[in-house]
């Protein structure tokens, strides 16, 4: 656990590892989507070719790396309208991203672990609010950014 020091504490991208830590998290991740029954039918439609890279991409600028994902916010939204909470896909979705922090090697430190499922279960409920029946999202929304206390405004 991230202890206070003389130094400032880092972005939670950088206490994971940075890009390379995010790449393998979001590599961990669609493994884990695609291996289970229900959410990989939404891959079932094919995804962009640097789907996972764009992932990482994405992730990474949430919580604090370099504005990398060029699609942003309302791309991303989306790319993901549609979805619909059935078949209790969010909490699938959840499980799966918390499982591939894991799997990708992440640190283990219970207060990181925290910060990335809050994240993870707050961009899940947005996704389902801009769900099927529901107005495209607006042009231009910010990408959310997310520190050690959570989303910031």
């Amino acid at each position: 656990m991230w202890h206070a020091t003389s130094m400032s504490r880092p972005s939670v991208f950088e206490f994971a590892g940075g890009a390379d830590a995010f790449r393998a998290l979001a590599e961990a991740h669609h493994a884990r989507c695609l291996a289970d029954p229900v959410l990989d039918h939404p891959f079932s439609r094919g995804v962009h070719p640097e789907h996972v890279q764009r992932l990482a991409d994405y992730w990474g600028e949430v919580f604090g790396g370099p504005a990398r994902y060029r699609p942003g916010h309302s791309g991303m939204l989306a790319v993901h309208s549609g979805a619909e909470p059935g078949d209790g896909m969010g909490e699938r979705f959840v499980a799966c991203f918390v499982a591939a922090a894991d799997d990708a090697g992440l640190p283990a430190d219970p207060e990181f672990r925290a910060v990335l499922r809050a994240y993870m279960e707050d961009a899940v409920a947005e996704v389902f609010a801009h769900g099927l029946h529901r107005p495209p999202a607006a042009d231009g929304l910010p990408t959310p950014r997310w520190d050690w206390t959570g989303r910031r405004a």
